[in-house]
């Protein structure tokens, strides 16, 4: 198949091409007219499953260029503000949680729910609180499962808006949910998860379905155009019967829905959500589920942990390739069509997306199109100032450790990028290192009595121990860093 042609050719090529459907674009008349008016604060964005979200701390969080604090009340309702004290301008997720209310650490102001100050330990006796001492509030929304903000200045919250995922409803129907910090663009990582064709090389043999020899042309459809995404049909050539459901929906949801019969003939739905969060430039969070109304056997044998690691796998084998592409949108600033040479048999969504960025990117921060382009006005540099930077890691992650450990802010480290946000990961890092600690003291402990034993059938027996809790010690180690540990390709390692 030949690259993407111009838009005069796309246009009087006609209704369909190469099995692609592709509307004219005077068709798209009242669909370019409605994303004119497209502003990116009029949606609702993803910031964390709510599972997640700690009791005791508040979370620093992003969209685009504002800096959040998610939190919960004293009734563990989850509150939302700007992560600025409008004090001294401290971030107030570097503060704590005393009484149900959000503190600064800076000078002791507490907020409550709404934003609202209700103490400053400073005031004189009987000095009231001045009004303007108030937390900016954004409103949010736990929506099965998912912390959602609201992020208009101007608007409430427009309901009709918050997503709702209409197979989380099914009986019988399960997830497996997993939060993942990324170092390039949510445009990027959506274009990534948007593109079937690259699964079975970039991912081989990774979860048991992706192979390389599986690789082939695919088949698209699109049904669908509106100021807000679009959607459509794939499938592959060689197993056209399976017709995959995608759909893309502004400001950052991605679903793909398959939709089939099992042997018995019974109606069956295997479903991934993925909520990309842009984050600042060059950086992004992911909230990925796949859900199934069949559960397969292993996954009740297997712990939660593995299948954790194994979708930290995945990103880091796409990630060296898209932070270059991250880099050379940067550094170009063209259009995707001057730079991408996109296939019809593999590429189709990553266009289709582009083009949705032509007709709305002027209601975002910035973007880039299929045939424009609007860069950042302000360079990265600015969020990631090497001036102070080792004063700013150590005064930003006060609980995830020191500069030079493994629970340093690294956004490449797969301890920052997931465990940090993964209750069930941190807890079982935490519960195989005492073990590890452990086994290993009681393996020292075994050796020392083998030595010290008046027989040699006792020195055998504790020699023989302390093998079995050296190689219990290694194996808890093992779990620790598959968890915390980096996949790297056997043909990059050193």
């Amino acid at each position: 198949m030949g690259g993407w042609r111009g838009e005069e050719e796309q246009e009087e090529a006609g209704a369909q091409e190469d099995g692609v459907l592709l509307p004219k674009e005077g068709d798209d008349a009242a669909v370019a007219a409605a994303a004119d008016r497209y502003d990116w604060k009029e949606e609702w964005y993803p910031l964390y499953l709510a599972k997640e979200v700690p009791d005791d701390a508040a979370l620093p969080l992003t969209v685009f260029d504002r800096q959040l604090v998610l939190w919960r009340d004293g009734d563990g309702v989850l509150r939302c503000h700007e992560d600025r004290c409008p004090h001294r301008l401290a971030k107030l997720s570097e503060g704590q949680i005393v009484d149900g209310r959000l503190e600064c650490l800076y000078h002791g102001w507490q907020f409550d729910g709404e934003g609202k100050c209700v103490k400053i330990p400073q005031l004189p006796d009987g000095a009231k609180i001045p009004r303007s001492a108030c937390a900016r509030n954004y409103e949010v929304r736990d929506s099965q499962g998912v912390v959602w903000v609201w992020m208009s200045d101007a608007n409430p919250p427009d309901e009709h808006k918050l997503p709702w995922f209409e197979p989380y409803a099914r009986p019988g129907f399960t997830d497996l949910s997993t939060v993942h910090e990324l170092p390039y663009d949510h445009s990027i990582l959506l274009e990534n998860l948007m593109d079937p064709a690259h699964v079975p090389i970039s991912h081989d043999r990774t979860d048991w379905t992706a192979k390389r020899e599986d690789a082939q042309a695919l088949f698209f459809e699109v049904t669908e155009r509106t100021a807000r995404g679009f959607a459509g049909y794939w499938g592959r050539t060689r197993m056209p019967h399976l017709r995959n459901l995608l759909r893309f929906e502004a400001p950052c949801v991605l679903t793909n829905t398959l939709e089939y019969a099992d042997k018995d003939g019974n109606d069956q739905c295997f479903s991934a959500h993925f909520l990309c969060r842009p984050a600042g430039q060059g950086k992004s969070m992911l909230i990925v589920r796949f859900g199934s109304t069949v559960r397969s056997p292993i996954v009740n044998l297997l712990p939660r942990w593995y299948f954790h690691q194994n979708a930290c796998k995945v990103f880091e084998q796409d990630m060296g390739f898209l932070s270059s592409q991250n880099e050379v949108l940067i550094r170009e600033k063209v259009p995707t069509r001057e730079l991408y040479l996109n296939l019809r048999s593999s590429d189709t969504w990553v266009a289709e997306y582009r083009k949705w960025m032509d007709r709305a990117g002027h209601g975002m921060p910035y973007y880039f199109g299929h045939s424009s382009v609007a860069p950042p006005p302000v360079p990265a540099v600015v969020e990631q100032a090497p001036a102070g930077a080792v004063a700013g890691i150590s005064a930003a992650f006060p609980a995830k450790g020191g500069v030079g450990t493994v629970h340093a802010p690294n956004p490449t480290n797969r301890y920052f990028r997931h465990v940090v946000h993964c209750k069930g990961c941190r807890a079982t890092v935490k519960k195989y290192t005492s073990l590890k600690n452990a086994f290993a003291v009681l393996a020292a402990a075994a050796v020392a009595a083998a030595i010290l034993a008046a027989t040699l059938q006792w020195k055998a027996v504790l020699l023989v121990a302390s093998a079995v809790l050296a190689a219990a010690s290694y194996a808890c180690d093992a779990v620790i860093s598959l968890i915390t540990t980096n996949f790297i390709r056997t043909h990059r390692r050193l």
